[in-house]
């Protein structure tokens, strides 16, 4: 089988579709070659003194792994010089980070979740890092934390690298979703799997059980009737998957179909869910519709959100296309 390289899939994909223009190639291909650098980090370990906490919070209260921080530079460090953005927003900073003065200014925006599932990395389970990618707004002078404020309809590519027994780069473009192996020997993204599809009917879920005390009453219904089994009102038996880690759980979900939930619940009403739009509802959204999924908070679709805050929190429920439907309806009834 003759093998396809990243660079070639986005030149291929540019001369069909027209829709990878050379800046957002340049970007893609930075953002990968980043995540390679990640994937090295992680895969050291214990071995490159990188595990364990940082004895800091990020902007959420969330305290810091020492991965997290080294990740968050690497993507900040790799994005600044290349001429292609304008600014950059990540799930560690509080505010965004424009692109210094003495580099030239693009015209795309990057938002990313350096290291997403923290809490597996000291114990070696899969964990990854997410981006979404916007257009600057048209006239934009200094960027602002406003000029991030569009829905994730407006992405132009998104993806995700998954740091497990193989590194991968799964990444659409708004014209389905390709799935890159990192050929560690070469140092190349190489394509694996076209076109992934998600299957619209599935016998998974997933969803941290150990909050069943605090859920809503239409999530509670829902996961009670998946329990109940075939003898039950879905007359199916369930199986339930959790990695705590929602790059390792969309992976498997756009690979053998699944629904996953991340809802809000009543130990604080005020938060409307845990996950962050901006960098992972959003560019999980994409990606899982573009591969025939559904995404939405339970009430909307989720790229139909207008974002009014940087670390804005949702509700999230994604996979497969009939069960997201059911457990959204639940909500709406």
């Amino acid at each position: 089988m003759k093998r396809i390289s990243l660079t070639q899939y986005l030149v291929e994909e540019q001369r069909q579709h027209n829709s990878i223009p050379a800046e957002l190639r340049l970007l893609i291909e930075v953002v990968a070659r980043a995540c390679k650098t990640i994937s090295h980090a992680v895969g050291k370990g214990a071995l490159g003194e990188v595990l364990g906490t940082a004895e800091t919070e990020n902007i959420q209260g969330e305290v810091q792994k020492k991965l997290d921080i080294i990740s968050n530079e690497i993507l900040l460090e790799a994005n600044e010089w290349g001429g292609h953005l304008a600014a950059m927003a990540s799930e560690e900073m509080e505010s965004i980070h424009p692109i210094p003065n003495r580099y030239p200014k693009g015209e795309y925006m990057l938002l990313f979740d350096p290291l997403d599932g923290s809490s597996n990395i000291d114990v070696n389970v899969s964990i990854g890092t997410i981006f979404s990618v916007l257009k600057a707004p048209e006239g934009m002078a200094q960027p602002t934390e406003a000029d991030f404020m569009q829905p994730g309809t407006q992405q132009v590519a998104a993806g995700y690298a998954v740091y497990g027994p193989q590194t991968m780069l799964v990444l659409t473009t708004g014209n389905g979703v390709n799935c890159f192996t990192l050929d560690r020997e070469m140092g190349s993204w190489v394509l694996t799997q076209r076109n992934m599809q998600i299957p619209a009917k599935t016998k998974e879920f997933a969803i941290n059980m150990s909050n069943a005390r605090h859920w809503h009453p239409p999530v509670k219904r829902y996961i009670d009737e998946l329990l109940a089994g075939e003898t039950g009102p879905r007359g199916t038996n369930f199986n339930m998957r959790w990695i705590a880690s929602m790059v390792a759980d969309v992976h498997r979900i756009l690979n053998r179909g699944g629904v996953f939930m991340y809802p809000a619940d009543l130990r604080d009403t005020s938060m409307p869910g845990k996950l962050r739009l901006m960098y992972e509802a959003n560019p999980m959204a994409f990606i899982v519709e573009q591969a025939g999924g559904a995404a939405t908070d339970g009430k909307q679709r989720i790229m139909d959100i207008q974002p009014h805050k940087l670390h804005q929190r949702v509700p999230v429920f994604l996979g497969s296309r009939d069960e997201v439907a059911v457990v959204t309806s639940y909500h709406q009834a």
